[in-house]
């Protein structure tokens, strides 16, 4: 963890600790993680407290009650919100960005915030309990409802938050308010940025020579990011020359294809036939994100593993959950290629997703080397979507 910097303040009040950054970021992530209460404030004065719904119990509900300056709502994404039956206001469902913004829900008391997670589950009088919450409406502090969405896609949980909303104060030191409170503060800025800056801030922390099945000559490197948070592999094959195009593959983490070898991917039989590929080529490099899930972490594929089961595809069930069809980003592998020298690749994919974004952060792809295997009769649908709704090139 970075060190804490401090500014001297008022002696009879003394400022509150001033994080780095992207530690502000993981210490509000770990805060929603344990069901705790977060305070995000934005340049434009705007402010608010934000808890995850699922893991927002009523201390944290009546917590976030007695410090608010109105009633708490519930935010979500406007997926989520149509997933669970919600028809969305013609002047929130257009514009440029506006395919999954935030909207907000009345909370009524009595309702449970956990509602946007089973929303077809009938209270106690036998009613589904999304009746009793109003339909979606524009957020009274736009900039704070994305942030803390955003907050809870950091954290790993579903994309909703619960928001007690705060007066928008320019002047108000929102920081010290907080700490008065025992909340956690963060910028919205911060979070905002804090993906694109955690890739920039990858160093090498180990190196170890590694000798695989079918790729005996093989070194690990991990490299960490400033904050001490998610690490990534690459997993180098023989002697890189990076004056010439190399040979690479991006592989997000998948526990349940990679060490469980499930059937309903792909991405097991990927991971072992890109080392094997590479080595026979002689050289190159598998990069090995942590990014579980197309970027929703393992516990929401789990959850869109059920939506499956009952009928969605892999796009509609990250979608029903209130996530993009595919939330990864490539910033830490273009980090990571940067840092050990390779400009030029020859890269290993059917997603040409891959291949845009690695262009846009400064890395050419020259050639794109098909990797596609056969179907092993639990996955059709999983490849029949990766090509008609993602693109994937088979």
């Amino acid at each position: 963890m970075p060190s804490t910097s401090f500014r001297r303040g008022d002696a009879r009040q003394p400022e509150a600790a001033v994080a780095t950054p992207m530690a502000a970021v993981e210490r509000a992530v770990a805060e929603l993680r344990r069901g705790g209460v977060v305070l995000i404030r934005d340049s434009d004065g705007s402010a608010g407290l934000v808890a995850a719904a699922e893991s927002c119990g009523d201390a944290t509900l009546g917590r976030l009650r007695g410090l608010s300056s109105d009633a708490p709502v519930l935010v979500t994404t406007r997926r989520r919100a149509e997933a669970v039956g919600f028809e969305i206001p013609p002047h929130l469902a257009g514009g440029m960005g506006a395919a999954n913004k935030p909207v907000t829900l009345d909370l009524p008391s009595g309702v449970p915030v956990d509602v946007i997670l089973h929303p077809t589950a009938p209270d106690q009088h036998g009613h589904i309990a999304t009746r009793h919450l109003s339909r979606p409406a524009a957020s009274h502090a736009p900039s704070i409802a994305e942030a803390a969405v955003e907050l809870a896609k950091l954290a790993r949980l579903m994309p909703a938050v619960v928001v007690g909303p705060l007066p928008r104060d320019r002047t108000r030191a929102w920081r010290d308010w907080a700490a008065a409170r025992d909340a956690i503060y963060v910028d919205a800025a911060d979070v905002r940025a804090y993906e694109q800056l955690a890739a920039s801030e990858l160093r090498p922390v180990a190196d170890a020579r590694v000798p695989l099945e079918n790729a005996e000559n093989a070194r690990i490197v991990a490299w960490r990011p400033g904050d001490g948070g998610k690490e990534h592999l690459a997993i180098v094959i023989g002697e890189i020359d990076p004056t010439a195009p190399v040979l690479i593959r991006l592989h997000s983490e998948c526990f349940t294809g990679d060490l469980l070898a499930s059937l309903r991917c792909d991405c097991g039989e990927q991971l072992r036939g890109a080392i094997a590929e590479i080595a026979r080529h002689g050289s190159g490099v598998l990069l090995y994100l942590a990014q579980e899930g197309r970027g929703i972490g393992l516990v929401n594929k789990l959850r869109a593993y059920q939506l499956q089961d009952g009928g969605f595809d892999t796009v509609d069930a990250n979608e029903q959950l209130g996530f993009d069809a595919d939330e990864r980003l490539y910033w830490p592998a273009a980090t990571i290629l940067r840092q050990m020298g390779i400009a030029k690749v020859r890269l290993m994919t059917n997603n040409p997703e891959k291949i845009g974004q690695l262009a846009s952060y400064g890395i050419e792809v020259v050639e794109r080397v098909r990797h596609v295997f056969p179907a092993n009769g639990h996955n059709e649908k999983y490849l029949r979507t990766k090509a008609e709704k993602s693109g994937h090139l088979f």
